[in-house]
């Protein structure tokens, strides 16, 4: 399920973290889907949803994903606790550090982080 909220004036999807696993492109593309439906410009998505392959940079599916979001220009919010992966990868640490500086895909902690984000 999702809720779509307003956030200083950005309309924003936001999944229950409850539900399916994502992973694949389909699984993607119907977020996406959903969220241009209801009028979204951010996606935010519960860590916990995404297949363990998505920490992993060398699967390729964290570049896939995030690319399908810039194709539909669409942001995208990864929201969580991510820590015991980048503990575990610096090239992790270092995606999440770049996608952090940039305007299309944040890695945050918790919504209080997304709401100071959307502010400015």
């Amino acid at each position: 399920m999702s809720t779509l909220r307003t956030i200083h004036d950005v309309p924003v999807l936001m999944c229950a973290s409850e539900g399916g696993t994502i992973g694949e492109e389909r699984d993607v593309l119907d977020l996406i889907g959903d969220a241009g439906y209801q009028g979204a410009q951010w996606v935010v998505v519960p860590a916990g949803r995404f297949d363990e392959s998505f920490f992993r940079l060398r699967t390729r599916v964290a570049g896939q994903i995030v690319q399908k979001f810039v194709q539909y220009h669409m942001g995208l919010v990864v929201l969580g606790d991510i820590s015991r992966h980048t503990a575990d990868s610096s090239a992790l640490r270092d995606f999440v550090r770049e996608c952090n500086r940039g305007r299309q895909t944040w890695f945050l902690a918790d919504e209080e982080e997304l709401r100071e984000r959307l502010k400015g």
